[in-house]
């Protein structure tokens, strides 16, 4: 369809100007209503973060100069996919590949909680001692390779039109700095908003340093997939302002707020057995 070249012409801009003003909203209310005290220096996280966001995506246009929107398009171009096999109306098509493709990215994010080798990558995203609109971008960069190429495959298989897969990649973006953002919403606006989609208070408990809290609160953007698969936990039990976020075995600022030391995360320590299902708080029995 033309609105799907147009799209797939502007992809980049219409990804990186959605990411640009999402990012300074999010930074401004930050400064402007900080939900919790930060613990390291903002400086030093914030050049960290984005230096790994700026690798990341330095990785990916050179592994994966088309990206996600240059695969739907492949996959349209040869009728992969059911989407492209079947005649579906052009906006049950969309919505219903956006959130599908978000289904996927909870399923992914429980995969990367559950496997032991893929936590070790996953933890260089939870080892942040502080929580702020700079977290939601931090992962390693095998991570993000490894996430990418199960994106293309979900795109192949399903064969979504190429303007779903913009609207998705802009919606997960923008749902990324806004639940990890450092703000609060008043209690009867969060409960809410978190029927539908996820708030920084429902994630930040995701981010606790407490085991059944960590594995609690997966969605990145529509919030049913947790209250659907028995995975969502309204509050952590310290409360916002009192929870510890991160990890607890790597709490040292220079292996995990620092550059180098966020890239060799996966490959220190022993691998050990990690239990997704361990649901009850146990004071002696943490996650590695």
């Amino acid at each position: 369809m033309p609105f799907d070249n147009f799209v797939m012409d502007h992809e980049l801009t219409i990804r990186l100007g959605f990411f640009f003003g999402i990012f300074f909203v999010m930074a401004l209310w930050e400064l402007a209503a900080p939900r919790r005290k930060l613990l390291v220096s903002k400086s030093l996280r914030w050049a960290n973060n984005l230096g790994l966001v700026f690798l990341n995506s330095v990785v990916l246009r050179l592994l994966f100069p088309a990206a996600a929107v240059g695969v739907a398009a492949f996959a349209a171009q040869h009728s992969w996919g059911i989407l492209n096999f079947y005649t579906v109306p052009y906006g049950v098509a969309v919505i219903g590949s956006v959130v599908f493709l978000d289904f996927v990215i909870y399923l992914q994010h429980v995969l990367v909680h559950a496997v032991p080798a893929l936590w070790r990558l996953h933890r260089v995203h939870h080892a942040d001692l502080d929580y702020d609109v700079t977290t939601g971008a931090r992962f390693h960069p095998i991570e993000i390779i490894l996430s990418m190429l199960i994106k293309f495959a979900t795109i192949l298989v399903l064969g979504p039109p190429v303007v779903a897969v913009v609207v998705f990649e802009v919606i997960l973006n923008a749902m990324a700095m806004f639940n990890h953002a450092n703000i609060g919403l008043p209690r009867g606006l969060d409960r809410a908003i978190r029927m539908l989609v996820v708030t920084p208070d429902m994630h930040r408990v995701h981010h606790s340093v407490e085991d059944d809290e960590a594995n609690s609160n997966f969605g990145f953007n529509l919030s049913v997939w947790d209250r659907l698969f028995g995975t969502y936990r309204e509050q952590p039990r310290a409360g916002h302002e009192g929870m510890q976020i991160g990890i607890h075995k790597y709490r040292d600022p220079k292996q995990v707020a620092r550059l180098p030391g966020m890239l060799a995360l996966p490959f220190v320590g022993k691998i050990s057995a990690y239990a997704i299902n361990r649901r009850n708080w146990n004071e002696t029995d943490r996650i590695p």
